[in-house]
C-alpha cells in the first residue's frame, strides 16, 4: 500500500457575512482545473435547520507531481446560519447568501501511488532507504510545492470572498 505523509495538517479559514454559494464552489472548480486536479466529492448535504440552512462539502482533490508522488487535498467546507438576502450593486439587486463560512484544509503526499515497490521486501526496503535518505531534499521541494499549492487555494478563496465584505 502506498504511503501517505501529512504535510499540512487541518489548516482552519473562517469567514462570517455575505457570500455567494454557486460562484465560490466554481471559483474553487475553476482553479482545481487550472492546476491540474482531478476532484472527488466525498460529501455534498443540506439540511434545513431553524436558524437557518446548513450546507456541507468535502472534496478530495488529487494530482499527479511524478510517478512517483501524488499530491492530495482534503477541503470541507461548512456553510451554516445561512439565509438568504436581496442586496443592491451598481443598481441591480443581486440575490446573495449571509452566513459563515467554515473551510478545513489537510494536504497529504502520497509516495509511490501505483505501488510498484510494494511487490517484494526487498523493493520496499530500497524504497525506504531511498525516500529516507537520498531523496529527501528532493521530497522536501515537493512537500513545500503542496503547502504553496494550498497557501495559494486559501488565498484565492479569501480573495474572493472580501470582494463582498461592505
Amino acid at each position: 500500500m502506498a504511503e501517505r505523509e501529512v504535510v499540512v495538517e487541518q489548516k482552519r479559514m473562517t469567514y462570517d457575512g455575505l457570500f455567494d454559494l454557486e460562484q465560490l464552489y466554481k471559483m474553487i472548480t475553476d482553479w482545481l482545473e487550472e492546476k491540474g486536479y482531478d476532484q472527488r466529492e466525498m460529501v455534498n448535504a443540506t439540511r434545513i435547520l431553524q436558524e437557518g440552512k446548513y450546507h456541507e462539502v468535502w472534496i478530495q482533490p488529487w494530482k499527479k507531481v511524478t510517478d512517483y508522488h501524488k499530491y492530495e487535498i482534503s477541503a470541507r467546507m461548512i456553510f451554516d446560519h445561512m439565509k438568504a438576502v436581496t442586496v443592491t450593486h451598481e443598481g441591480k439587486q443581486v440575490q446573495l447568501m449571509q452566513g459563515r463560512i467554515h473551510i478545513l484544509f489537510d494536504g497529504y503526499l502520497t509516495y509511490d501511488w501505483e505501488n510498484k515497490w510494494e511487490s517484494k521486501p526487498m523493493f520496499f526496503f530500497i524504497r525506504t532507504l531511498f525516500d529516507k535518505f537520498f531523496y529527501r531534499s528532493y521530497t522536501t521541494g515537493i512537500q513545500q510545492g503542496l503547502k504553496k499549492e494550498i497557501e495559494e487555494l486559501q488565498g484565492r478563496i479569501n480573495s474572493f470572498l472580501n470582494l463582498y465584505k461592505r
